[in-house]
């Protein structure tokens, strides 16, 4: 998948002073599900969003940023700026500026703009302290794992028996996996579903069989 924003980018940082560049590094969780090149992050806080970003069912995919946003208003030395992510939405691209800060650069908006895409500002006091995001660091520690044809089948026959399950009660009907990873890649990979907003995942949280 292409996207035009990276080329003009990419045209910014040709001539952008390389011992200014923030660090970029990977972070924990490691595993992605809907990342396209490497997971390589300025802060904590960036890699705890695309957690959220993995598990957004509107996003498509997203690409970390690591070249800045040059403002093009003709100065001999034009402000900089890096945004964290380039998200792509069935219908937009979207730069995603993760921080600490109360507020992005003032300009930022009109050279996003120029660039045919959206911009949005995620202060990490906004998800911080969610349920979700707990919830999705600890299933993405799995992602790229498979649960087998038997042990799907034996979770959604029980839930369509029952209705709902407990994640315990998930558990302990997997026979030819690991349980733990098995149950996170079915959840993962939407076979079933389990409220991930409400309180940090546990024996007691109710499963349910994706509707098809």
């Amino acid at each position: 998948m292409e996207f035009k924003v990276m080329k003009t980018l990419h045209a910014h940082a040709a001539s952008y002073d390389a011992c200014d560049l923030p660090i970029y590094r990977p972070y924990f969780p490691t595993h992605t599900l809907k990342c396209l090149g490497r997971p390589l992050f300025r802060s904590r806080a960036a890699r705890d969003y695309a957690c959220l970003l993995d598990l957004e069912e509107d996003v498509v995919s997203w690409r970390c940023v690591t070249d800045p946003i040059i403002e093009e208003d003709g100065l001999e030395d034009p402000r900089r700026h890096h945004v964290d992510f380039e998200v792509c939405l069935d219908n937009a691209t979207v730069l995603v500026d993760v921080s600490t800060m109360s507020e992005a650069p003032a300009w930022i908006h009109d050279a996003v703009r120029r660039l045919g895409c959206r911009y949005q500002f995620v202060a990490k006091s906004e998800f911080a302290s969610l349920p979700r995001l707990q919830n999705a660091r600890d299933l993405l520690r799995y992602a790229g794992w498979e649960a087998a044809l038997g042990d799907r089948i034996r979770v959604q026959m029980a839930l369509e028996e029952c209705g709902s399950l407990t994640l315990a009660e998930c558990l302990s009907a997997i026979r030819d996996g690991k349980p733990m990873q098995s149950i996170a890649a079915m959840i993962l990979k939407g076979v079933i579903i389990v409220d991930l907003d409400e309180a940090p995942l546990g024996p007691d949280t109710i499963v349910r069989r994706a509707i098809s």
